[in-house]
């Protein structure tokens, strides 16, 4: 199911060049609305993005319009719905079952808390790691992206994990970044509320319009992908890729 992304699309090609002179984030994403969910897609070892999601999120609250957080950093089903407003950060890593070696709480708990102290449920949107192998065996999922998008996909794993992948792990891996975005997609449209914001923050390659999540998404919702912009980090990815393989 595709979504109406066209203004989104816009800003995901542009947004390198738009935000490279230091973005204004709250007044880009403001200037989207009203919306049913804005996408914002990660640079996941970027400080500045993690702070901007918190600077998106209590710019929402502020206004009221934020219905739910949902976070590719946490497992579907897991939801901080039900917890107080002055919970502490144990008991919210306990309800999304946090796993800091994956994601560092250092890095993403202030955007979390800001959602919690405003009363936003947080939600878990991934993909469970339990599903994982069923998913790398499900031929169902190459039917999900049509043939260019698919093929597109497929290239992403490969330069994502810098040519290493023996070609047979291709299709599967790829089955397994759909799933994903199945994922974040269900738990985003079943967080919906009327007049209200869903935020999804995920990888960059999460929100790209004609591959992810918004690919999964009902055609009738109005939806805003953003890409944040690449920062450098100086680090080879690849080497450490390899050395870590």
């Amino acid at each position: 199911m595709r979504s109406l992304v066209t203004a989104g699309l816009a800003i995901w090609l542009a947004s390198c060049a738009s935000f490279s002179a230091g973005p204004d984030i709250v007044g880009r994403v403001d200037g989207l609305m009203p919306v049913d969910a804005v996408l914002l897609g990660e640079q996941h070892d970027a400080a500045s993005h993690q702070r901007m999601h918190r600077q998106v999120i209590e710019a929402l609250t502020r206004r009221g319009a934020l219905a739910a957080v949902v976070v590719e950093m946490a497992e579907q089903g897991h939801s901080t719905a039900g917890l107080p407003r002055d919970a502490g950060e144990a008991s919210v890593r306990t309800a999304l079952q946090w796993d800091d070696r994956a994601w560092p709480w250092a890095a993403y708990g202030p955007a979390v808390m800001a959602a919690v102290r405003a009363g936003v449920p947080v939600l878990g949107g991934n993909l469970p790691r339990s599903r994982m192998r069923e998913a790398m065996a499900d031929t169902t999922l190459d039917r999900q992206l049509p043939g260019p998008a698919l093929k597109a996909q497929q290239q992403a794993i490969r330069l994502g994990h810098c040519g290493a992948l023996p070609e047979s792990q291709i299709g599967p891996m790829t089955r397994v970044q759909v799933g994903r975005d199945q994922a974040m997609a269900r738990t985003v449209a079943g967080a919906l509320q009327p007049g209200q914001t869903v935020l999804l923050l995920a990888g960059a390659g999460h929100v790209a319009p004609d591959l992810g999540v918004p690919r999964h998404l009902p055609a009738a919702l109005r939806v805003a992908p953003v890409v944040l912009p690449p920062v450098a980090t100086g680090k080879d990815y690849c080497r450490d890729f390899r050395r870590s393989s």
